[in-house]
């Protein structure tokens, strides 16, 4: 009998070798070759929502009848936010984040409003039937047509979802499920390839919404082949701090959406609640009178946010001061201290310098450079800001405070938390149709600090 043939991939980057290597020839991984059988071409997966029998063939665009299919409401609202308005029918969603980040948590609530009036299945990989049964008494799950399945061969999955034709069905984890054929280990990336590969030919088929979770590994990134996330509709990343209890959803690929929404919500010990106003949660804490502390207003996708900017300066106790941002990028902290030095006159040279975006937010876009500079200079000069006054404006490297889009929903959302002024860049100042609240516009960065702190 012949001998089955194998091959060995790299578990970081996929590169295959006909023998076994130390090291990785591609990516230089040590120890991450693995032997894997190669796929007969009976068992090579083939997509199965093209044409029965034969090849398929061109046809024309306007003779293509798209399919005319609502979105499906989870209930969950800051889950459809971030979906682009709901479940889109045959979609295949990969969710992914930290261990014990909530997404178990989070897709068994959404299958409990989803099997209200159709069966819903949810396949767990890592748990017992009571375990799983144990978290749906902490989370209140009543549905009566929510099944569960304990199994990781994907085989008999895929049978137990055709027999059951579900409304949606979630496969906890990628990662555990294998199919008998392939003589890798769960995990692999053959296994992972080959069984989201079938879970998608599944969906397309049946018009099935799928979920999957993905575990990332210890550089943020989801575990696997790079192809899974090419592979499906939809990437969510759960982010948060450990120990801190809020959440945010964040789609970084979505084909039927936007991918600038998020998602906020607040762990609980009875799971995940929305936070429908997340300005107010992340000022609810916010110090009255210190030094040091500046509202500004980032924009994800269509909804404003209001958070918290805190910058301490002291003097230092090493021979080379200390550069610190967390929720802000450091480069561009330094970027806005050597500004502030050179056009401002800011004493920052042998000051230990650190910035925080409260509540674990993350500021991406630049519309919050002149927020940062306040900060600083307001501890340094130990000078309280005025608690009603928003600042946002991007800072050039000339000191000039460039415009920023969106103006009229970030002072929308302002005045809603009853800030009374805004100080932000001349030009976007001029375009204001309407001005809820004091609208002050300023040109450079000198004149933006002398405003605020006198």
């Amino acid at each position: 009998m012949a001998k089955p043939k194998s091959h060995f991939t790299c578990q970081s980057c996929g590169h295959q070798t006909a023998k076994w290597l130390g090291r990785c020839p591609e990516c230089a991984a040590w120890g991450s070759l693995v032997e894997e059988a190669e796929l007969s071409a009976a068992s090579v997966h083939r997509p199965a929502w093209g044409s029965s029998g034969g090849a398929t063939k061109p046809v024309l665009l306007h003779e293509v009848v798209g399919e005319d299919r609502a979105r499906r409401l989870t209930g969950i609202a800051e889950l459809d936010r971030v979906l682009g308005g709901g479940v889109v029918a045959g979609s295949l969603v990969l969710l992914g984040g930290d261990p014990g980040i909530g997404k178990s948590t989070l897709l068994l609530a959404a299958l409990d409003r989803l099997s209200r009036d159709r069966p819903a299945l949810y396949v767990t990989g890592e748990e017992s039937l009571a375990q799983t049964r144990m978290r749906a008494d902490r989370l209140e799950v009543m549905s009566k047509n929510l099944h569960l399945f304990a199994e990781t061969d994907a085989e008999k999955i895929l049978g137990a979802a055709e027999k059951l034709a579900p409304s949606a069905l979630v496969v906890d984890s990628i990662q555990t499920m294998f199919l008998p054929e392939l003589g890798s280990a769960p995990g692999s990336i053959g296994q992972v390839r080959e069984v989201a590969g079938r879970l998608m030919a599944f969906a397309k088929k049946s018009g099935v919404p799928t979920f999957l979770v993905g575990h990332v590994t210890k550089e943020g990134s989801i575990a696997g082949p790079r192809v899974l996330e090419h592979m499906v509709d939809t990437v969510l990343y759960f982010e948060g701090e450990r120990g801190h209890p809020f959440r945010i959803l964040r789609a970084h690929k979505n084909r039927f959406g936007s991918t600038n929404e998020i998602g906020v919500f607040e762990m609980k010990g009875s799971g995940l609640r929305e936070v429908p106003d997340p300005s107010a949660l992340f000022l609810a804490e916010r110090p009255k009178g210190q030094s040091g502390s500046v509202v500004t207003s980032t924009l994800n996708g269509t909804r404003p946010l209001l958070v918290e900017v805190q910058a301490l300066v002291a003097p230092t106790g090493y021979g080379t001061a200390r550069r610190t941002a967390m929720g802000v990028d450091g480069n561009r902290v330094a970027l806005l201290a050597a500004v502030l030095e050179k056009k401002h006159g800011a004493q920052l040279v042998g000051c230990d310098i650190f910035v925080n975006v409260a509540g674990g937010m993350q500021l991406s876009e630049p519309a919050s450079d002149l927020a940062v500079c306040a900060a600083l200079v307001s501890s340094l000069q130990n000078k309280p800001i005025d608690a009603q006054t928003l600042i946002l404006g991007e800072v050039g490297l000339a000191g000039e405070v460039r415009a920023v889009g969106n103006v009229e929903a970030r002072l929308a959302e302002a005045a809603k938390m009853g800030f009374k002024r805004a100080v932000m860049p001349m030009a976007s100042a001029q375009r204001l149709d309407e001005k809820r609240l004091e609208a002050i516009g300023v040109k450079d960065l000198s004149a933006a600090l002398d405003l605020v702190l006198g």
